[in-house]
Protein backbone atom coordinates (compact mmCIF):
# COMPACT_ATOMS: atom_id res chain seq x y z
CA UNK A 1 0.00 0.00 0.00
CA UNK A 2 2.96 2.53 -0.06
CA UNK A 3 2.78 5.12 -2.51
CA UNK A 4 5.85 6.56 -4.37
CA UNK A 5 5.03 9.52 -6.11
CA UNK A 6 7.54 11.14 -8.35
CA UNK A 7 8.01 14.29 -9.98
CA UNK A 8 9.84 17.43 -10.91
CA UNK A 9 10.76 15.89 -15.05
CA UNK A 10 10.84 17.98 -17.84
CA UNK A 11 12.33 18.94 -20.55
CA UNK A 12 15.81 21.18 -20.65
CA UNK A 13 18.70 21.78 -22.90
CA UNK A 14 22.35 19.60 -22.69
CA UNK A 15 23.89 21.14 -19.69
CA UNK A 16 20.95 22.11 -17.83
CA UNK A 17 19.84 20.71 -14.45
CA UNK A 18 16.36 19.73 -12.84
CA UNK A 19 15.72 18.58 -9.61
CA UNK A 20 13.29 15.43 -8.88
CA UNK A 21 11.59 14.42 -5.96
CA UNK A 22 9.83 11.43 -5.18
CA UNK A 23 7.16 11.53 -2.07
CA UNK A 24 6.90 8.34 -0.10
CA UNK A 25 4.03 7.37 1.63
CA UNK A 26 3.89 5.89 4.80
CA UNK A 27 5.65 5.82 8.70
CA UNK A 28 8.06 3.30 7.32
CA UNK A 29 10.63 5.44 4.90
CA UNK A 30 13.09 6.25 7.55
CA UNK A 31 14.42 2.57 8.00
CA UNK A 32 14.26 2.01 4.05
CA UNK A 33 17.32 2.32 1.92
CA UNK A 34 16.22 4.79 -1.41
CA UNK A 35 17.48 4.62 -4.98
CA UNK A 36 16.39 6.60 -8.08
CA UNK A 37 16.30 4.44 -11.31
CA UNK A 38 15.99 5.09 -14.58
CA UNK A 39 14.64 3.50 -17.65
CA UNK A 40 15.84 4.87 -21.47
CA UNK A 41 13.47 4.03 -24.66
CA UNK A 42 14.26 0.27 -25.78
CA UNK A 43 16.80 -0.07 -22.39
CA UNK A 44 15.97 -1.99 -18.87
CA UNK A 45 15.44 -0.05 -15.87
CA UNK A 46 18.73 0.68 -14.17
CA UNK A 47 19.92 2.33 -11.07
CA UNK A 48 21.58 5.63 -10.98
CA UNK A 49 21.81 6.85 -7.29
CA UNK A 50 21.32 5.34 -3.94
CA UNK A 51 21.00 6.45 -0.46
CA UNK A 52 21.06 4.19 2.92
CA UNK A 53 19.45 5.36 5.89
CA UNK A 54 21.86 7.41 7.43
CA UNK A 55 22.76 9.41 4.39
CA UNK A 56 25.68 7.47 2.62
CA UNK A 57 25.29 8.01 -0.90
CA UNK A 58 26.65 5.90 -4.21
CA UNK A 59 26.28 7.08 -7.85
CA UNK A 60 26.85 4.69 -11.03
CA UNK A 61 29.82 5.96 -12.95
CA UNK A 62 27.96 7.71 -15.54
CA UNK A 63 26.06 9.99 -13.40
CA UNK A 64 29.01 10.93 -10.58
CA UNK A 65 29.50 13.99 -10.28
CA UNK A 66 26.80 15.80 -11.95
CA UNK A 67 23.96 14.07 -9.65
CA UNK A 68 23.31 14.31 -5.96
CA UNK A 69 21.36 12.22 -4.14
CA UNK A 70 19.75 13.11 -1.00
CA UNK A 71 16.72 12.40 1.56
CA UNK A 72 14.50 14.11 4.16
CA UNK A 73 13.35 12.06 6.82
CA UNK A 74 10.88 14.26 8.23
CA UNK A 75 9.10 15.09 4.71
CA UNK A 76 9.06 11.20 3.31
CA UNK A 77 11.02 12.42 0.59
CA UNK A 78 13.62 11.37 -1.55
CA UNK A 79 15.70 14.09 -4.33
CA UNK A 80 17.99 13.94 -6.95
CA UNK A 81 19.67 17.24 -8.02
CA UNK A 82 20.44 17.01 -11.46
CA UNK A 83 23.62 18.77 -13.06
CA UNK A 84 25.22 19.21 -16.66
CA UNK A 85 22.58 16.88 -17.90
CA UNK A 86 23.46 15.43 -21.01
CA UNK A 87 20.91 13.67 -23.96
CA UNK A 88 22.02 10.61 -22.70
CA UNK A 89 20.03 11.50 -19.42
CA UNK A 90 16.96 11.23 -21.35
CA UNK A 91 14.73 8.66 -19.50
CA UNK A 92 11.39 7.93 -17.45
CA UNK A 93 13.28 8.17 -13.76
CA UNK A 94 11.97 6.26 -10.87
CA UNK A 95 12.52 6.16 -7.15
CA UNK A 96 12.15 3.00 -4.83
CA UNK A 97 13.91 0.80 -2.65
CA UNK A 98 17.40 0.50 -3.09
CA UNK A 99 17.12 -2.81 -2.88
CA UNK A 100 14.49 -4.95 -4.68
CA UNK A 101 14.97 -8.51 -3.52
CA UNK A 102 13.55 -6.71 -0.11
CA UNK A 103 10.54 -9.20 1.36
CA UNK A 104 10.10 -6.65 4.63
CA UNK A 105 9.75 -3.30 2.31
CA UNK A 106 8.13 -4.03 -1.53
CA UNK A 107 7.06 -0.69 -2.75
CA UNK A 108 5.27 -0.87 -6.25
CA UNK A 109 6.19 1.31 -8.64
CA UNK A 110 5.11 4.51 -9.03
CA UNK A 111 4.76 6.28 -12.66
CA UNK A 112 7.89 7.92 -12.82
CA UNK A 113 8.79 11.66 -14.41
CA UNK A 114 10.22 11.86 -17.45
CA UNK A 115 12.98 13.99 -17.81
CA UNK A 116 14.19 14.87 -21.63
CA UNK A 117 17.43 16.38 -22.43
CA UNK A 118 17.97 18.25 -25.64
CA UNK A 119 18.66 20.86 -28.09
Amino acid sequence: QVQLVESGGGLVQPGGSLRLSCVVSGSIFRVVPMAWYRQAPGKRREMVASVTVGGITNYVDDVKGRFTISRDNSKNTVYLQMNSLKPEDTAVYYCNNQLLTSTSHVFSWGQGTQVTVSS
